[in-house]
């Protein structure tokens, strides 16, 4: 590790670690992101002009600019940006010198992207023999697909959760949560940690493939580990999961899933019945007549005049049930307050910017970003090379007066 190990009670867990991040776009730098609000370093390298795209998508945060987006403060809070144009034929030693004193790379390039570079894992492990250098891609590094671009909307296709999403339905549909992005990150995270741990104890490196579709798959409860051991594939709405219109809004219910939740349901309804009728004796006969029992339940909650009341009848009984919020009553909710769940981090011309927090607190302590996110391309770039690496004022201007870095003024 780059410094010596500390028993500071208020230490990050990560303090001392160094990452040289090339990640852009979602699921690298979320990974990335995580690793620095527990206290690492990171130190990203973009390209120089554009940066990482989604700087360029929405909320723009200063009007003078388009390269000030949510999205990018959001995963990219408390890491250091540094402009690097990585096809310069002097790139490679720039980075070497990051590399030698770092701890861990986090790429997510097409694979083949960084070997072009001279900067895959064999060629970095020759120079760190003890790096934790990590590869998050669509399809991982090896395999017939592995050249593929990736998207999280093209991995739902592949990974047969487009078409269990359509529950039934002819026609599938474009699911709006980008998981597979922030699954491969958050895998990746795990993988990172638990590599330096490794390290820690035997002093050896780890290189970490990530894919994108794999870490989707493995999200799946039922279906794949049925379907591996000679089950069909039930292509149908999700049996014990209930969303029911009552006044205008919408209540959830889960009515299986644990043994004890069935016997509580029909008890609450008053159908005591139900538990002995042969249609709904066992788990499996209720998958069967999963349409019998959900029109009894939905016939039940007709008769609640509010989601609040169905809600409260529900929660009484130990039947776990919450109103559907729309995205703008869950950021004003009581529950994300309490846990601090959407910190501040500040902007020269926007002011404070709300952002998610890590989704775990540590020692009863939410986790927020340390510092902002890097508002301009290689807005670090000088701070880096002088103050890390050591460069004099003169490299640095050599440097940038031949565009391998760039320097925003």
């Amino acid at each position: 590790m780059t410094a010596p190990a500390s028993t500071a009670p208020d230490e990050p867990m990560l303090s001392g670690i160094t990452v040289v991040d090339f990640t852009r776009v979602l699921a690298g730098p979320y990974c990335t992101r995580m690793l620095a609000d527990l206290g690492a370093r990171v130190i990203k390298i973009e390209r120089p002009g554009e940066g990482d795209e989604i700087r360029h998508t929405v909320l723009q945060l200063d009007p003078e600019r388009t390269d000030q987006s949510t999205y990018f403060a959001r995963l990219n809070a408390g890491k250091e940006s540094i402009a690097i144009d990585l096809a310069h034929p002097q790139a490679r030693e720039l980075v070497l010198d990051l590399v030698r004193k770092a701890d861990v790379v986090v790429e997510n390039f097409s694979p083949g992207v960084m070997k072009r570079y001279g900067l895959d894992e064999a060629a970095l492990r020759a120079l760190r023999p003890d790096i934790v250098y990590c590869s998050i891609s669509g399809f991982g590094q090896t395999g017939p697909l592995s050249s593929m671009q990736a998207y999280a909307h093209l991995i739902n296709a592949i990974s047969g959760m487009m078409d269990l999403d359509r529950c039934g339905d002819p026609e599938p549909r474009v699911s709006y949560l980008q998981a597979a992005d922030v699954l491969a990150g958050a895998n990746a995270f795990g993988g990172v940690c638990a590599a330096l741990v490794r390290r820690g104890r035997s002093g050896r490196g780890a290189y970490l493939d990530v894919s994108m579709l794999e870490c989707l798959v493995t999200a799946d409860d039922i279906t794949y580990g049925a379907l591996l051991n000679g089950a069909a594939v039930q292509r149908q709405p999700r049996v014990g999961m209930v969303v029911h219109p009552i006044a205008g809004r919408y209540v959830a219910l889960q009515t299986a899933g644990a043994p004890h939740l069935w016997l509580r349901l029909v008890a609450l309804i008053g159908r005591p019945e139900l538990a002995s009728d042969p249609r709904f004796a066992t788990p499996t006969d209720r998958r069967a007549n999963w349409s019998d029992l959900l029109a009894i339940y939905r016939q039940w909650l007709d008769g609640f005049d509010s989601v609040e009341h169905a809600v409260k009848t529900l929660s009484g009984a130990r039947i776990p049930a919450v109103p559907m919020l729309s995205p703008e009553e869950l950021v004003e909710h009581p529950q994300m307050a309490a846990r601090a769940a959407f910190p501040h981090i500040d902007h020269p011309a926007h002011g404070p910017v709300r952002v998610t927090a890590l989704p775990f607190h540590v020692d009863q302590r939410p986790v927020h970003p340390a510092r902002p996110a890097p508002w301009r391309v290689g807005q670090n770039t000088r701070a880096v090379l002088t103050g890390f690496l050591g460069y004099s004022e003169e490299q640095v201007s050599a440097l940038e007066s031949q565009q391998v870095v760039e320097i925003p003024r």
